[in-house]
């Protein structure tokens, strides 16, 4: 074989072998991602509530929440909540009022506080939903670079094994 064939082939042959190396490491790191992800929003206890729900969350009725699409469908049921309590009006916008009025107004006062917990709660579990994206996004990636290095490996065990014309 000559040298030019030779270096492309333990290239390719390393390459592969970095690449099947990685790919395992990134789906323990993603399962170990989705774990953690799973035990904080499992500590946490939130359950859906066994009634009452919007038709578009009907089917998460008495479940906890455990997982990314869990956490989102809560962060919906918090938000579905939230306007009409405010108004539709966010945080900044009560506390701007509130600031207009001289701060004095406790009906405002207590409504921002409202404002403030619910999209502080719903911006975490909308968190907790994007960390679930990530893990999955970084699973597939562990898989492909794992189905690509071994691939890369058999090539180059197979352009190894091809016998040279003479």
């Amino acid at each position: 074989m000559k040298a030019a064939p030779r270096r492309t082939n333990a290239l390719i042959g390393s390459v592969g072998i970095a690449l099947s190396a990685a790919g395992p490491v990134m789906l323990l790191r993603g399962r170990s991602g989705r774990k953690e992800i799973r035990a904080e929003l499992t500590a946490q206890r939130i359950t859906f509530p066994d009634h009452g729900l919007p038709a578009h969350l009907a089917r998460f009725t008495g479940c906890r929440v455990e997982t990314g699409h869990e956490a989102h469908a809560y962060a919906d049921l918090i938000k579905d909540h939230l306007a009409p309590a405010t108004g539709g009006r966010t945080y900044a916008e009560i506390t701007d009022e509130l600031h207009a009025g001289g701060g004095e107004d406790e009906k405002l006062a207590q409504l921002r506080q409202t404002a403030f917990m619910g999209e502080t709660l719903r911006g975490s579990l909308l968190s907790a939903c994007q960390a679930w994206h990530l893990t999955t996004l970084v699973m597939g990636l562990g898989t492909l670079l794992t189905a690509t290095g071994a691939a890369l490996v058999a090539t180059a065990t197979g352009l190894e094994a091809k016998p040279r014309r003479t």
